[in-house]
């Protein structure tokens, strides 16, 4: 019944134009309103032309309000447009304008200008904003040259890029917190305007790229063919994917200069046209830039009648995904997408008789990393000591946080093989379900409800919110056969959802938001035995169930069709595919907070090191991911002594430059 109701909803006829006049309209009546409470609509024109110099209210409107306006419809329609282009670029429903790093860099350039080179900023923020968003572009594009600018090339170095970049700043918040405030503002995108410069030069760069693009439209088109079908038609892949991603990542790097970082307009806009209606490319690129002009417009005029009325600085970037995600969520079960690509067995892959050495290696220099996790440590004097005959004092202190970490990065990394296999895409991961930022928001409603949350208060209310999103997307998954690209779209927009309530209280300058920050990096630092026992046995039981289920991870990279011809009940097996993916990121989360790199890129150094077989590489992504959070927590206690840094933190800094390496010699 499910079916047919999703087969009728289908069928409808087509019109986007409905949705977008859902968010263009009430934007448009809220912004009369505010036209009207701040100036009599007799003196709006006047206003407009020739602004009275000693009428306050005039100056507002036309220095302040109506730029605000004007740069929320540009700045929406540019990433929605971007959005786009890389998503059918990349072929990747997940794909943004965050995915190749040029937020994460431009972000990274204005905190070390603002740490060491102030000077830098009579330039304009603008410029050190383009620079570090042009060097992350360029880095991605030598890691992925020699490929081609292959699709999967490209998302991973941009991935590993914006990871990296990212960590690298908010280590940098972490330790300079007082220096970069602003920062978070910025980071969150401030709509806020002074003038009309901003906007005049965001209309000319948005009329100019919509031009090339429109230039672009076949060859984007044909960019959806296999890369043999679009190159027979004439289509020349390697200019084509290097002329519309630079045309995306400018779009993305003039938005990001502009106003800061608005993350969630890219991804779901493209959605949001698809889901109504818009199935041709032409059609989406006109709709999708509609959509996102409406829904920043809108979420910024909701932020100004609301957040800003209280006299708080409420950056509209952190909560566009409040209203964003509840519509997504709406129009979900409508949504049509093309079945990803099967995914074969390279020729590269290491032989079984050869993935046990391998393997056997992992285990060793794993075990090598606990017996250094354990032993070696920093004096109070700061120096380096090997304890020996005070060991067994030393041990109920750093054994379980040594446990705890190793046993959350094997459980992360082996839910993101779960996913990636289950949904034949390389971006998923544990966070794209949401239980990470579920557990973040049920953080928050400990701290800032509860006079005085301790530790057990605040992990039952991180429990509570992570298995309440995994309740939420089994319902939704429910009705839709838990098709993996709407459950996957589902854990985005729930997580967004969350994200943007984490964002805000993190930007409003509470001093709890560091408490906060630091546990979302990835911290064990009140890590105590009876947690870490508990870690372990879940791992146990969560990995040896995952072992059981190696056959189905073998077929499922190969496509629907197969895998049906061989007795696989797909809804069954998705549903418990996802539960098991869900429990190891709860579980994991709950131990040491919301990691974003190792369930993303173990599995794809597993991938690399040549394990490709479902059972060896989830064996590989586990050892790896546990060497990479056992030696981040190490590092993260000894780099910095007597201070620590989280262990999310440095397993990023670790493993993003062994990818990239990875990356780039194969």
């Amino acid at each position: 019944m499910a079916d047919v109701a999703l087969a009728r909803r289908a069928a409808r006829p087509a019109r986007p134009w409905m949705l977008a006049a859902g968010l263009v309209l009430p934007a448009a009546a809220l912004s009369l309103l505010a036209l009207a409470q701040a100036l009599p609509p007799a003196l709006w024109l006047d206003a407009v032309l020739t602004p009275d110099a000693g009428d306050l209210r005039q100056l507002l409107v036309h220095y302040a309000l109506l730029p605000r306006m004007a740069a929320s419809i540009l700045c929406g329609a540019a990433l929605a447009l971007a959005g786009a282009i890389f998503q059918q670029v990349l072929r990747n429903p997940l794909a943004s304008p965050t995915t190749l790093g040029v937020s994460a860099g431009a972000k990274l350039a204005l905190a070390l200008a603002t740490l060491w080179a102030p000077g830098l900023f009579v330039l304009g923020r603008e410029w050190i904003a383009l620079g570090g968003g042009a060097l992350a572009i360029g880095a991605v594009f030598a890691l992925s040259w020699r490929k081609g600018l292959s699709p999967l090339a490209v998302v991973l170095a941009g991935l590993v890029l914006g990871l990296y970049c990212g960590a690298v700043s908010a280590a940098l918040i972490l330790f300079k917190e007082h220096y970069l405030t602003g920062l978070f503002i910025w980071g969150s995108g401030a709509l806020s305007q002074q003038g009309w410069e901003t906007v005049a030069t965001l209309a000319l760069q948005l009329a100019a790229a919509a031009a090339l693009v429109a230039l672009m439209i076949r060859p984007l088109t044909l960019l959806s063919l296999e890369d043999a079908g679009a190159q027979s038609l004439g289509v020349s892949l390697h200019g084509t994917r290097l002329a519309a991603l630079s045309l995306a990542v400018a779009l993305t790097a003039f938005v990001v200069s502009g106003v800061g970082v608005i993350g969630f307009i890219g991804l779901v806009a493209p959605a949001l046209a698809r889901l109504a209606g818009a199935r041709r490319l032409r059609d989406q690129l006109v709709w999708a830039p509609v959509m996102g002009a409406g829904l920043l417009w809108l979420t910024d005029q909701l932020v100004q009648r609301t957040g800003g009325l209280s006299g708080g600085i409420l950056p509209t970037g952190a909560v566009t995904a409040l209203f964003g995600s509840p519509l997504l969520l709406w129009l979900l079960p409508r949504l049509r997408v093309a079945a990803p690509p099967p995914r074969t067995e390279a020729a590269t892959a290491v032989r079984r008789d050869h993935a046990a050495p391998l393997l056997a290696g992992l285990g060793g220099l794993l075990l090598i990393g606990l017996a250094v996790s354990l032993a070696v440590g920093r004096t109070p004097e700061g120096g380096w000591a090997i304890a020996t005959s005070d060991l067994a004092g030393l041990l109920p202190w750093r054994a379980p946080r040594a446990f705890a970490a190793l046993c959350a990065g094997a459980m992360l990394a082996l839910a993101g093989g779960i996913l990636q296999r289950l949904t034949r895409n390389p971006m998923a991961s544990p966070e794209v379900l949401g239980v990470g930022a579920g557990a973040a928001f049920g953080l928050i409603v400990a701290l800032f409800t509860v006079t005085a949350a301790g530790r057990e208060i605040q992990l039952a209310s991180a429990c509570a919110g992570a298995f309440g999103v995994l309740f939420i997307i089994v319902i939704l998954g429910r009705r839709t056969g838990f098709t993996p690209e709407r459950v996957l779209l589902a854990g985005i927009a729930l997580g967004a959802l969350f994200d943007a309530l984490v964002g805000a209280l993190t930007a409003s300058g509470d001093p709890r938001g560091l408490l906060l920050l630091n546990w979302m990096t990835g911290s064990t630092y009140q890590v105590d035995g009876l947690q870490a026992a508990w870690s372990a046995a879940c791992a146990v039981v969560l990995i040896a169930l995952t072992a059981l289920c190696t056959r189905w991870l073998d077929l499922m990279p190969l496509g629907d069709a197969p895998g049906q011809a061989l007795g696989l009940d797909l809804g069954r097996v998705r549903f418990i595919l996802l539960g098991l993916a869900a429990g190891l990121t709860a579980t994991a989360t709950l131990v040491v907070g919301p990691l974003t790199f190792v369930g993303l890129m173990a599995p794809h150094l597993a991938t690399r090191l040549g394990l490709r077989r479902a059972l060896p590489q989830m064996a590989g992504a586990a050892l790896v991911g546990a060497l990479i959070m056992l030696v981040a927590d190490w590092l993260g206690r000894m780099i910095a002594f007597p201070w620590q840094m989280p262990a999310g933190l440095i397993a990023t800094l670790i493993g993003g430059p062994a990818l990239m390496w990875l990356l780039a010699r194969r």
